[in-house]
């Protein structure tokens, strides 16, 4: 552009093409209009970047969310989800710890004990029989002591290798809870998602539904002003005019409800400004029951978790009889334990070892052991039963699950016709009445029949992604 207008600044341009005369004019027009154009772009850059920002949030599009997305938002904002793996964290930790007490432990003591003293002994103290007596207070080795050494402590117990399994099953338990957490989530957040899908499908039926109400109050009217039709009918559209109205405003606050509790899922900042991704049109197949029962009891958290609760309860119990039975602990120490700090002090070398075996025998505790021993055969007595539980709850919402999955799927397809059949029944008795061959009650209920065919319609589809999602939090994903 620069260039050009260097053309036209010189000349050159307009002396080429239309000779001297044309060329001076269009030169004063050039230089009047350059500080006009660099005052603008001045102004503009000036401005510009609140201009930019400005477009920048007023203009924004709504973020748009899947399903998977919706997700993954959920996941990083629900605190029963996040509670889950923290407890996930905190029993790795607890196992981590069991473990660390069946392993020797390494520590480093540095130590400077003070005893006050008398002073210098007697120099008859060798022949004096009460010599001893002359030390003010005797507490330790000597005046002075240090102690500098390294020592390493390892006990053996029954209890603490049982309290390590113990934490081993818990781990289990606290990961099976966690996938449970996140499978519970999934059903969660897809109820909602769906939800504000169905919610503004819903509002979209209602507007429909309004606007065919108004064009058949128009319709009636201008059928009475022709003497066509009584007063009654009009009456009667009008009404049901208004009852379209009313329902869309319902529907409308339906859909900022399911839009709020979704938002309340999905976001910290708590942001309403998003679309979602409708993708009902699509169903996911529903694999044969013979697949879902073996994944159920492969795949499945709850029976998993109550099956390590159980091992666990068994671990506590062998925990308790280690209550009961003998213990072993040693100890060795290696470092200096003198009346000097250092290595070596008048020739003799001060860095040594000593090694402490210990067998303690528990004898008698007022019954605390024997009532330990019975609190944990209590606890896994109730473990035992919440298996067999689980086991048979298995069974049975797999049954139930993939029956309520089966069913929805199956009648989409009638559900569809449907809606497509009350469609062309509602335009047939439109028409029909436009040639006074049906009342006004036979169309008002064919748009009635038309709204509630379509409204079913999309639940039906919600109703099966809904159980499907219920039946993957036995089974997982397939």
């Amino acid at each position: 552009m620069s260039d050009r207008l260097t053309d036209f600044s010189g000349g050159k341009f307009f002396r080429s093409r239309f000779g001297k005369r044309a060329a001076y004019p269009v030169l004063a027009l050039v230089l009047l209009v350059s500080p006009l154009r660099s005052f603008a772009q001045a102004a503009a850059q000036k401005g510009g970047a609140q201009t930019q920002g400005a477009i920048s949030v007023e203009g924004a599009a709504p973020l748009t969310l899947t399903l998977q997305d919706a997700l993954r938002r959920a996941r990083l904002n629900d605190p029963q989800y996040r509670s889950a793996l923290t407890d996930l964290g905190l029993a790795r930790e607890d196992r981590v710890q069991a473990r660390a007490g069946l392993l020797p432990n390494l520590s480093y003591n540095n130590s400077f004990i003070y005893t006050q003293g008398t002073g210098p002994q007697p120099a008859n103290c060798a022949l004096t029989s009460t010599c001893g007596s002359a030390f003010r207070f005797i507490a330790n080795n000597a005046v002075h002591e240090y102690i500098s050494q390294a020592g390493v402590h390892e006990s053996f117990s029954l209890t603490g290798v049982a309290d390590y399994r113990r934490s081993a099953a818990a781990l289990a338990v606290a990961r099976a809870k966690a996938e449970l957490a996140t499978r519970g989530l999934v059903v969660t957040v897809t109820q909602a998602y769906y939800g504000l899908v169905v919610a503004q499908r819903k509002y979209a039926t209602s507007q429909r539904a309004a606007t065919e109400a108004a064009r058949f109050l128009d319709i009636s009217q201008k059928l009475e002003n022709g003497g066509e039709v009584a007063h009654a009918d009009v009456i009667k559209a009008r009404i049901q005019s208004q009852q379209q109205e009313r329902d869309l405003q319902e529907a409308r606050l339906d859909m900022e409800r399911t839009r709020l509790d979704l938002a309340v899922l999905l976001f910290p900042d708590f942001n309403q400004d998003f679309t979602v991704v409708d993708d009902l049109q699509t169903p996911e197949p529903l694999p044969a029951f013979l697949e879902v029962e073996a994944a159920g009891k492969k795949n499945n958290p709850e029976l998993r978790a109550a099956l390590s609760a159980y091992e666990a309860a068994q671990h506590e119990v062998t925990a308790a009889w280690g209550g009961l039975l003998p213990s072993l602990s040693l100890d060795y120490f290696y470092g200096i334990d003198s009346n000097q700090f250092a290595i070596r002090s008048n020739g003799v070398r001060n860095l040594g070892y000593s090694t402490v075996a210990s067998l303690q025998i528990p004898i008698f505790s007022w019954g605390a052991d024997r009532s330990k021993l019975k609190q944990a055969e209590l606890r896994r007595d109730r473990s035992r039963v919440e298996l067999s539980f689980a086991q048979r709850q298995l069974l049975g919402h797999l049954r139930q699950f993939y029956s309520e999955a089966e069913v929805a799927r199956s009648e989409m397809e009638s559900l569809s016709s449907s809606a497509e059949m009350a469609a062309e029944s509602m335009r047939l008795t439109t028409l029909r009445y436009q040639a006074g061959e049906s009342t006004v009650l036979e169309v008002v209920d064919a748009q009635n029949t038309l709204t509630q065919a379509r409204k079913a319609y999309d639940d039906g589809q919600a109703r099966f992604r809904v159980a499907l999602a219920n039946l993957q939090t036995l089974t997982g994903t397939f």
